[in-house]
């Protein structure tokens, strides 16, 4: 077929008559062929020398070509496909065709697109297939019958903008959400603000971290669903946030500062530099240098002027220089909350601490001065710390007062400071 198109579009080029030939009325290079077939089987019977005529020599056949024997599925004519005119390899030695040998069961009908007799293509099951995929080649996707229902209900329900709520409730218990939020149970904005002076005032009274941090979980949840972002939200996050410092839950806390940072940005008000000191102070103790320093990229000549800020970069300072004196110096004198987030590390400090201690006075030290060295408020809790650590048969009492037996140690407390900064989040008994 391919040919017979190349030769017929050659032959006009060179006439020259490729602009005036008339494409539309030119008969089809599949008929060219059969009728050049039946002229040259008739030109057989009568003449075994003689020529067709009706068409030029280059477009009716190439006499110096041999003639293939095969023949292409493309040179089957309509005659050969609807059963004008069968296949010699389909009635050899008058077996059945290979289509009619084929037993297809009666429970499980055809649906190939091919009628029972094999003879000729089902139309309306390949219409069908056609349709089937319309939705998807338009760019949408199908819509089957059973699911028009569920599809319909989940348009009806869709909110086409936040979500505005109705609940008048002061409390209300947080679940996770699995759905479009309900309007009846979200509360409004001045309901939530008088659910935060409510959960104030149950925070002063009773100290119940667990009832606490469920209904502040469910309070930004409410903000979230209505998509408030004012001062109101920035207050509930912080004191959110503050309250889970005081009890140690860094996953609230977390949480929360992720929040606060983003409503930080859009100048909302709140205390933006109290929560940054808490980030320095919380990459200190997960010892995270990444994302340290890229707080200290961001810092800017205002920051680092805000007290806070400036005591949580100068306790940085001081574990980067090795300097424990300067760093227990600075635990004990911690602004705002932020001596909640020192206290996670401060044993691990202490470890390192003690051991350069014990590494630099020989032979033994007063315990008044490993006391007052390691950020300790009295004797007693320097001993409780040192015996935690199995360093108790270190500790000699004498006339002048109990004494650490430094040279005695040497690296006893490595192991323990090496386990400790392998797991940031032990709090290692301070």
């Amino acid at each position: 077929m391919e040919v017979k198109i190349k030769q017929i579009i050659s032959h006009s080029v060179e006439a020259g008559t490729l602009a005036v030939t008339d494409w539309d009325k030119l008969p089809l290079p599949q008929m060219m062929i059969q009728e050049e077939r039946a002229r040259l089987h008739n030109a057989s019977l009568q003449s075994p020398h003689s020529q067709p005529s009706g068409y030029p020599k280059s477009i009716a056949y190439e006499t110096n070509e041999p003639k293939s024997k095969k023949r292409k599925s493309s040179d089957l004519g309509p005659s050969d496909e609807a059963g004008g005119r069968i296949a010699p390899w389909s009635q050899i030695n008058g077996r059945k065709t290979l289509e009619s040998r084929i037993s297809y069961s009666e429970k499980r009908p055809r649906n190939d697109g091919v009628s029972a007799n094999g003879s000729s293509k089902s139309f309306p099951i390949l219409d069908g297939r056609k349709k089937r995929f319309e939705h998807t080649v338009r760019g949408t996707s199908p819509v089957h019958p059973w699911r028009k229902t569920a599809i319909h209900d989940a348009t009806s329900q869709a909110p086409e903008g936040p979500v505005v709520g109705r609940c008048q409730d002061l409390e209300k218990g947080y679940f996770r959400l699995t759905s479009a939020p309900n309007p009846d149970t979200v509360r409004p904005l001045p309901v939530l603000e008088k659910t935060l002076e409510h959960l104030k005032r149950k925070w002063r009274q009773d100290k119940n971290y667990g009832f606490i941090c469920n209904q502040f979980k469910s309070l930004r949840q409410d903000v979230t669903v209505q998509r408030i972002k004012n001062g109101f939200t920035v207050n509930a996050y912080e004191i959110h946030a503050r309250i889970a410092l005081e009890q140690g839950d860094l996953s609230e806390y977390n949480q929360c500062q992720t929040q606060l940072r983003a409503l930080y940005a859009q100048k909302l008000g709140g205390h933006p530099t109290e929560f940054l000191a808490y980030r320095i102070l919380y990459f200190l103790h997960t010892s995270n240098r990444t994302d340290m320093n890229d707080v200290l990229a961001d810092l800017t000549p205002a920051d680092k002027q805000d007290p806070a800020v400036k005591h949580a970069l100068d306790s940085r300072s001081a574990l980067a220089l090795g300097n424990y004196h300067r760093f227990f110096q600075l635990y004990l004198n911690t602004p705002n909350m932020g001596a909640y987030l020192m206290d996670m590390f401060a044993g691990r400090e202490r470890l390192a601490a003690l051991s350069a201690i014990c590494r630099a006075y020989r032979p033994d030290v007063k315990l008044r001065f490993a006391t007052e060295e390691l950020g300790f408020e009295s004797d007693d809790e320097s001993a409780r710390f040192i015996c935690d650590h199995g360093g108790q048969h270190f500790l000699e009492e004498r006339h002048d007062g109990v004494r650490l037996m430094t040279g005695k140690a040497s690296n006893f407390f490595d192991p323990a400071l090496k386990a400790a900064s392998a797991r940031p989040g032990s709090k290692l008994g301070i």
